[in-house]
């Protein structure tokens, strides 16, 4: 397989967990547990693998390039934009991997009140990465070279 597809299907990651998320959520308002638990818990398995995933390309670019960085073009107020998202994205991206294994340990025992609790805060920042990286991937590989081929 050649890692370059990874991009694209870290993206489709983040978007499947971002749409298993808020389904989840709308299950628990809905009093619906046992979706709830799944779809949280696929949430879970498809931000784990978008991890791997996203490791592994970079690892891979390392490798091949020397470098495992991608830039964004110089675009002005658009690379400013593009650079206010992703280091939201990446501030909050460490820090949610605790908070969702904690969350959803606390679920799996049944600790439901200070599962709610954490959720709160959980939810909408798992969600912010899950949507900011859909974002970052399209401003990246569509929306840069859209505004590079029109300069």
């Amino acid at each position: 397989m050649d890692p370059s597809v990874l991009p694209p299907i870290n993206a489709g990651l983040n978007a499947t967990a971002a749409v298993l998320l808020t389904a989840g959520y709308a299950a628990i308002r809905k009093g619906r547990i046992e979706a709830h638990w799944r779809l949280m818990t696929g949430a879970f398995v498809t931000s784990a693998l978008f991890l791997a995933c996203y490791l592994a390309y970079h690892v891979w670019k390392q490798h091949v390039t020397g470098s495992a960085r991608t830039d964004f073009p110089q675009l002005g107020i658009v690379r400013t934009i593009y650079l206010v998202v992703l280091l939201t994205h990446s501030s909050l991206a460490l820090p949610v991997v605790p908070m969702a294994v904690t969350t959803l340990i606390r679920g799996w025992r049944g600790r439901i009140e200070s599962h709610r609790r954490l959720a709160r805060w959980t939810l909408p920042v798992w969600l912010y990465v899950s949507v900011t990286g859909v974002v970052v991937y399209g401003m990246l590989y569509y929306l840069a070279p859209w505004l590079m081929a029109r300069h």
